[in-house]
């Protein structure tokens, strides 16, 4: 069993791979004042600095309320971990308590494949997400700044958001944004909307996403594989066959 140790607050920094920016105000109030009344019931965890003191890696939260409250001391367990053990288990922390708004994450994910070197196939094994979604959050870095701070404060949600960046005319992606709140749009009528006002002709280059798809299934079946898109996610799947024997071989594959 991990000890618990009664730390000072000033020994301890906060952690600098911690992907959440934005903390409510009204909530750590309440949460001060429950640790005034019943104290810390649950240690938070840090790891010793490589300087002085040490950093925080889970209980951000309840760190800042026991300051809020005016105490000086925190039951917290000490752990062993190296920077980008650091990293993914507090974008782990964040991301299984659902705490992060779309544009923090995006920043973490992005933050941990450039310091981390890991893939986004990688990092969404380690997180227990899809790589499309891994990648998809990242691409919310897009944006332009207004578009993100909607994102940023609920106005507009990550699905809405993903649409508008098939929209490459940035003025007309504002310009649909504020329709999606003035009307109330599903991202399906908005994804709708952008594929009915194209109003000229674009070069149809194939997401990255999909020839990785059909490059992962090239080597598991050993035959070329097409798919085909629209904008609504709508398409098809071609699979190449030369005789009847490599038919045969190829249902055999997709039967087990």
């Amino acid at each position: 069993m991990e000890e618990i140790q009664n730390l000072k607050l000033t020994d301890i920094t906060r952690n600098p791979y911690q992907p959440r920016i934005h903390f409510n105000e009204e909530k750590l109030t309440e949460l001060a004042n429950s640790i005034k009344m019943n104290g810390v019931l649950q240690p938070i965890i840090v790891r010793k600095s490589k300087v002085i003191g040490f950093e925080l890696l889970a209980g951000e939260r309840r760190f800042l309320a026991s300051k809020k409250a005016g105490r000086t001391e925190i039951p917290a367990i000490v752990r062993e971990y190296n920077d980008q053990q650091m990293q993914v288990l507090a974008l782990l922390e964040n991301l299984q308590r659902e705490n992060l708004n779309p544009i923090e994450e995006a920043k973490s994910l992005a933050n941990l494949t450039e310091k981390s070197g890991l893939k986004h196939e990688e990092i969404a094994q380690i997180i227990g997400k899809s790589r499309a979604f891994v990648s998809n959050t990242i691409r919310l870095l897009q944006l332009p700044s207004e578009l993100s701070f909607l994102v940023e404060s609920g106005e507009l949600s990550a699905g809405h958001a993903r649409a508008l960046l098939a929209e490459p005319d940035t003025i007309k992606q504002l310009e649909l944004a504020r329709l999606v709140r003035k009307k109330h749009l599903s991202v399906r009528e908005l994804e709708q909307l952008i594929y009915h006002e194209e109003s000229s002709p674009k070069t149809n280059k194939k997401n990255i996403f999909i020839e990785e798809i059909e490059e992962k299934l090239k080597r598991n079946l050993g035959n070329t594989v097409k798919i085909s898109e629209n904008k609504l996610h709508q398409g098809s799947l071609n699979i190449k066959f030369d005789n009847l024997e490599e038919l045969e071989k190829l249902i055999s594959k997709l039967e087990q």
